[in-house]
């Protein structure tokens, strides 16, 4: 029996039928993809989570021993509750040019792509090989790709080029922020509120902090980019929640709140807590604290999602231009896996088709002509990987 094959828009419906929400298990869609890989003879491996529930693989197709180039997808996508979607989300439609699904551009397309030029990529007899990385939690931690970045330069080569297929209408991204998420704990001590130096109030201490929060993200605009490439031109800091006390009349005993920031690129990711957990140390406790049992600060980094640096020049970029076409890079102002693999030692770029503004929306779609540019993107580093 001959192994099967899938043209773009066929190896998309498959990858979109597999509900892979970032709360949920993506071994089915792994497994699939492993069975297809394995009629090819394609040789993979699987890097499970923790806990056993979600899983990497990373594909090579062409010879194993020489450094090659990972394309990088992650499987996850973002939830579909209480979006107002005009057909089922897992099963791809296509109407008016377009390939409705979740997932759909963000990122299984080019996922798609990927997997379904495997049998034209073998046919081509590659010199360099090409890698398919598909991984998870993407949308939620970035986490997913780090066991894989951790063979880089061990188990497989040092990669040439990475390029993470992110929708981007195949501009090269060679810079984003990064992402840094934290949930601070305030903890304080009850007492009757027209008695408030019996206690310490949980709320106080956590509205200054915020306050502080908010100087220094001053300071962040004061300094600027000094690249002139990022919108907003700084490093940005946001309170998104709080919550706290128990009623009117009681000083509260505990408030919380989740903050991020989203870093420039050469930000040190430490300062920002490090100046918020001084101000805590040497302003806030000496003021509250008064020998009070428990009054604290804890602060607890959720998410850490690298920044990715500009690096003019790299095989990547130059690679990437060739690729495409384009002969100028771009910044993006969400967070991606890049930096991860930046910081793991290979040369990255942001590239993939379609467009980002149709990604986490009811509906989501990429074009048909997005998934012919990105197939004919493809080819060409097909044509390139023969060649070099």
């Amino acid at each position: 029996m001959s192994p099967p094959r899938y043209t773009a828009l066929e190896m998309l419906a498959r990858l979109v039928s597999f509900n892979t929400e970032s709360d949920r298990s993506n071994l089915a869609l792994i497994a699939f993809a492993e069975d297809y890989l394995s009629a090819w003879n394609v040789p993979f491996v699987r890097l499970p989570n923790a806990a056993g529930d979600k899983a990497a693989i990373i594909a090579t197709i062409g010879p194993a021993d020489r450094p090659g180039i990972v394309l990088s997808g992650h499987t996850d996508v973002v939830p579909v509750a209480g979006q107002s979607w005009t057909s089922d989300p897992f099963t791809l439609r296509v109407a008016n040019g377009r390939a409705y699904g979740r997932g759909a551009v963000d990122m299984k397309g080019f996922l798609a792509l990927g997997l379904s030029l495997v049998p034209d990529f073998l046919a081509a007899g590659l010199r360099t090989p090409i890698h398919l990385f598909l991984s998870y939690d993407e949308e939620t931690t970035c986490l997913g790709v780090d066991d894989g970045i951790a063979r880089f330069g061990r188990e497989m080569p040092m990669p040439l080029a990475v390029i993470v297929g992110e929708p981007s209408d195949l501009d090269i991204a060679d810079a984003h922020k990064s992402v840094v998420t934290f949930n601070t704990t305030v903890t304080g001590f009850e007492a009757h509120s027209s008695k408030p130096f019996l206690g310490a109030s949980a709320i106080t201490m956590a509205a200054l902090l915020i306050a502080e929060l908010d100087r220094i993200d001053q300071d962040m605009i004061a300094r600027g980019d000094l690249s002139g490439r990022f919108d907003p031109p700084c490093t940005t800091i946001h309170v998104g929640r709080l919550n706290g006390g128990t009623a009117r009349n009681i000083m509260a005993k505990t408030c919380s709140f989740e903050w991020e920031f989203r870093g420039l690129p050469d930000l040190d990711p430490a300062e920002i807590p490090a100046r918020l957990a001084r101000f805590g140390n040497e302003v806030v406790l000496p003021r509250f604290a008064k020998g009070l049992p428990g009054v604290g600060i804890e602060t607890v980094n959720n998410v850490s999602v690298n920044g990715l640096a500009p690096a003019p020049g790299s095989t990547a970029e130059t690679l990437a231009m060739r690729l495409s076409g384009k002969n100028r890079t771009i910044t993006v102002p969400y967070g991606t896996e890049a930096g991860s693999f930046q910081r793991g030692g290979a040369p990255t770029v942001v590239c993939g088709p379609g467009s980002i503004n149709q990604a986490h929306q009811p509906d989501e779609y990429i074009t048909l002509q997005a998934l012919a540019d990105g197939e004919a993107f493809m080819r060409r580093l097909g044509d390139w990987c023969v060649a070099n």
